[in-house]
C-alpha cells in the first residue's frame, strides 16, 4: 500500500477526531501506532504521521501569539521565501491567503499551516492537502469552532459532488 503522511492524518481525522462528539480520552502514541499499523499503514509512515501531529501540538500558544499584533496590522503582506515557493505553488499560496482574507485563519494560524504543509515532506502539495491541513490546525486549537465548521464545508463540499 502506497500511503503518505497525509493519508494517515486524514484517516485519523475521519476516525478519531469528531468535533461533535464528546471528547473521549485521547489514545496514547503507542495505542495509535498499533491501531494504524493494524489498519494497514506502514510503521515508517505511521511514525512520520505521529511526529507531524506532535509538531502541530508542540507549541499551542504559537498560533495565538500574534492575535494582538494582527489587530494592529490587518493589512500586512505575507512574502513567501524561495523554499516555500518551490513547495507551495501559486494556487496553494493564493488559497492560504484567501482563507486568511475571509477570516477562516488568522496570520499566526496561516504560519502554522505553512509549517505543517512543509513538514508533510510531500513532493507535490495541492489545494486538497492545504484544505486538510487547515482543518487539522483549526481542530487542534480551542475556540475555533466557527472557523472549523466553515472549513469543513470547504473540505467536504467537493466530496459530496463527487459521490453523485
Amino acid at each position: 500500500m502506497k500511503e503518505s503522511v497525509l493519508d494517515i492524518l486524514i484517516y485519523l481525522f475521519e476516525n478519531y477526531f469528531d468535533a461533535e462528539l464528546e471528547l473521549a480520552p485521547e489514545p496514547d502514541r503507542d495505542t495509535l501506532k498499533e491501531e494504524l499499523e493494524r489498519a494497514g499503514f506502514s510503521e515508517r509512515e505511521v511514525g512520520r504521521a505521529l511526529e507531524w501531529l506532535e509538531g502541530l501540538s508542540a507549541d499551542p500558544e504559537r498560533a495565538g501569539a500574534l492575535s494582538g499584533i494582527e489587530q494592529a496590522h490587518t493589512r500586512s503582506i505575507r512574502v513567501f521565501d524561495a523554499r516555500e515557493q518551490v513547495r507551495l505553488d501559486s494556487d496553494c499560496r493564493g488559497y492560504i491567503l484567501y482563507l486568511e482574507n475571509i477570516g477562516i485563519v488568522n496570520g499566526a494560524q496561516r504560519e502554522l499551516v505553512i509549517d505543517r504543509l512543509l513538514a508533510l515532506d510531500a513532493r507535490h502539495i495541492d489545494i486538497e492537502q492545504v484544505k486538510w491541513v487547515v482543518l487539522m490546525v483549526l481542530f487542534s486549537q480551542p475556540g475555533q469552532e466557527n472557523a472549523l465548521l466553515r472549513m469543513e464545508d470547504l473540505v467536504f463540499d467537493g466530496r459530496a459532488e463527487a459521490v453523485h
